[in-house]
């Protein structure tokens, strides 16, 4: 399995924003981590991505323990946060060639980059500074600097916030394209967004893990009603 999730645990002074959160990532699966604001999504994911050190539990990327082989393991990781932190006064190809330089791809670089473009669908748009790209475009950017080292792993926080409809399902088709050799984990509030991109769904409220199934027998359960009304529908 890709990713293993073991009695996670983390807490800010007062607030208890994990409680042993336990699941897993199959290798080329793409897992939906649903719930609503505030649940411990992007915790989850930091942790996993080694932004963050919790409290307690273990994570396990490829059969390898992070805490003991953290260097190796962030080489096999993507990471896209929610506000997908960008310069907008740089040019695209300008900015994934510094993404790639953070990886030391060294003589790689050049055919990284035109991989990425075309992956992520930017040809039409690489020759423009990043300012200039609509939201949907920068979200693209933001995909292709999380996929400039060909991580085996993608972590992707409310990818497809703050998009237009219409941007949205654009995105939505490039993750599942991008998740066919590739293990992804992308939190989101929205139903139907975690229904069209996978079957494995895992549910998170209130810092603990209360479910993991397909979606058919999540929706049929009585006891996440609760959950469920706190999220978009559409």
């Amino acid at each position: 399995m890709s990713v293993e999730i073991c009695n996670l645990s983390k807490k800010y002074k007062r607030h208890q924003a994990l409680s042993s959160v336990s699941f897993t990532v199959n290798d080329h699966e793409i897992a939906a981590f649903l719930g609503p604001n505030g649940a411990g999504k992007s915790t989850t994911l930091k942790i996993i991505g080694g932004f963050l050190t919790p409290d307690s539990g273990r994570v396990r990327i490829n059969g390898a323990d992070f805490l003991k082989n953290s260097n190796e393991i962030k080489k096999t990781i993507g990471y896209l946060p929610e506000n997908n932190p960008l310069y907008p006064e740089m040019y695209v190809t300008e900015y994934l060639e510094y993404a790639a330089g953070m990886y030391r791809l060294g003589k790689n670089t050049k055919s990284a980059v035109e991989r990425v473009i075309e992956e992520t669908g930017l040809y039409l748009e690489h020759t423009k500074k990043i300012g200039q790209l609509s939201k949907g475009y920068k979200q693209r950017v933001g995909l292709a600097q999380a996929i400039i080292h060909d991580p085996s792993v993608l972590l992707l926080d409310e990818p497809t916030t703050g998009l237009d409809p219409n941007q949205s399902i654009e995105i939505r088709n490039l993750i599942k394209t991008l998740g066919e050799n590739r293990s992804i984990l992308f939190s989101t509030h929205n139903l139907h967004e975690a229904a069209f991109l996978c079957k494995h769904i895992l549910v998170i409220d209130k810092g603990r893990i209360v479910a993991d199934d397909d979606f058919e027998t999540l929706t049929k359960n009585e006891s996440l009603e609760s959950v469920f009304t706190a999220l978009t529908v559409k």
